[in-house]
């Protein structure tokens, strides 16, 4: 049962007749006082909530409604309603418990995705076919509880059509975890589409994601199909958005608000049908905090947060890491398997990998080229992630904080490879913009 919340007759009636039209059974109330009488005696399993009954556009009736409802069934998914202009209350909404918002007018087949992504997302779990409560994770090495957690989240949202915010930092795998969300979701057999937003320009935006046809502007010299179309039924992973700039944020705002977009030189809407998947290094919610990204914005793309631990805090499974990448590289290159001692497992256990996963795979695989040994030992690891001078040591002996590690981590590998961002960025598996960003954090000059 569906409860609809508005004081508008016309918007309840149109509402209620979509919403059963698509098979969904529907109540209503004009009032925040109808509508807790509802909630008091009706089980339901979803709530649709107008931000105003009255005159007033200030939302605080809605606002106060919300608390209430979730006062009295806090598992009870709600999605606001709210004029485009009034967005900003719908992020109030959102940090008061909302689920959801959509804007009026509503488009129905977004209003209909939101509606039933938010069912999907709350429906109990059903564990007794084991075939479908154990999926598989193959690309995904480890075994640790925080690894565990993260796997059993993603492993419950991927049938959903919800948009997932993955956290991390550099290295943590988010590509694969977006890669898995989309495998075992109903749309596994579409496209996968990757869009790296960090090297993308504010000017080839709009070209990039939606694509344009031949003459929409000087150099469009043939027509370009864009990642929402390419994506079409699939899913679109959208990495590194918080590198975006506030121009290219309202804009994506828009085609994830109406699930619509135009094609440049093109003026019919067209539909955009795909699973959203982000993900970023940055601290978001700090970013919203800033002004450098908007809240409504993230408050779209975040209806499920997965955030990865770093390699630093799931220790036990490096040795699972290291005897894979071991593996992939013997089958590469046609090599034996290298062993490697229990004194330099602990080792590399100890070790802080402020690039995570990628900056241990990199070490892996340098120290098994470069050794050429069928038992790599502690001195093995040193000799290819140190540099040789007995200064660069002490000054490491001389770190208090994880900070001041990093900070030296980073001065001595610049060093070593004579201020070359690429190849810096490279041995300690990070991208050169979050390298960049560490270097300015730390006051680090090139």
């Amino acid at each position: 049962m569906i409860l609809i919340v508005d004081d508008d007759t016309a918007i309840r009636s149109s509402l209620s007749f979509v919403l059963k039209r698509a098979g969904y059974q529907c109540v209503t109330a004009c009032n925040a006082k109808e509508a807790m009488e509802i909630v008091r005696s009706t089980p339901l399993a979803l709530i649709m909530l107008d931000m105003n009954f009255s005159l007033s556009t200030s939302g605080e009736e809605g606002l106060t409604l919300l608390r209430q409802v979730k006062l009295f069934v806090p598992q009870t998914p709600v999605i606001l309603m709210t004029a485009w202009g009034s967005i900003q209350l719908a992020v109030q909404g959102m940090q008061a418990g909302a689920f959801d918002f959509i804007t009026k007018p509503w488009n129905n087949l977004a209003m209909l995705s939101s509606v039933k992504t938010a069912l999907q997302v709350n429906a109990p779990t059903d564990n007794s076919d084991n075939s479908t409560s154990q999926p598989s994770f193959d690309k995904i090495i480890g075994e640790s509880a925080k690894l565990k957690e993260v796997l059993s989240t993603v492993a419950r949202i991927a049938p959903t059509k919800a948009s997932v915010l993955i956290m991390g930092e550099s290295g943590t795998g988010k590509e694969l975890i977006a890669e898995a969300l989309h495998r075992l979701s109903p749309r596994a057999s579409e496209p996968f589409v990757k869009v790296n937003l960090g090297g993308l320009s504010q000017s080839l935006f709009e070209s990039e994601m939606f694509g344009h046809k031949k003459g929409a502007f000087t150099d469009a010299y043939a027509d370009r199909v864009g990642r929402f179309e390419m994506a079409d039924k699939g899913t679109i992973f959208l990495d590194e958005i918080g590198e975006l700039d506030a121009a290219c944020q309202v804009k994506l705002l828009r085609v994830l608000q109406d699930q619509t977009y135009e094609v440049l030189g093109d003026s019919r809407q067209r539909r955009a049908d795909v699973r959203v998947v982000s993900a970023t290094n940055r601290d978001l919610k700090a970013e919203v905090a800033a002004k450098n990204f908007r809240e409504d914005l993230f408050y779209r793309i975040n209806l499920i947060t997965v955030t990865l631990p770093p390699l630093r805090e799931r220790s036990e499974d490096i040795p699972l890491l290291v005897k894979h990448f071991i593996r992939e590289q013997a089958l590469s290159y046609g090599m034996q398997t290298a062993e490697v001692s229990h004194e330099a497992m602990t080792y590399l256990q100890r070790l802080p990998f402020y690039g995570n996963i990628r900056e241990l795979r990199n070490l892996v695989e340098r120290t098994v080229l470069v050794s050429g040994k069928e038992c790599l030992d502690v001195d093995d690891f040193k000799a290819c992630s140190e540099p040789t001078d007995a200064s660069a040591d002490n000054h490491t002996s001389n770190a208090s904080t994880l900070d001041d590690m990093e900070c030296q981590h980073i001065t001595r590998a610049l060093e070593k490879h004579n201020g070359n961002i690429s190849r810096v960025a490279n041995e300690l598996g990070l991208s050169r913009a979050a390298l960049y960003r560490r270097m300015e954090k730390y006051g680090i000059k090139q």
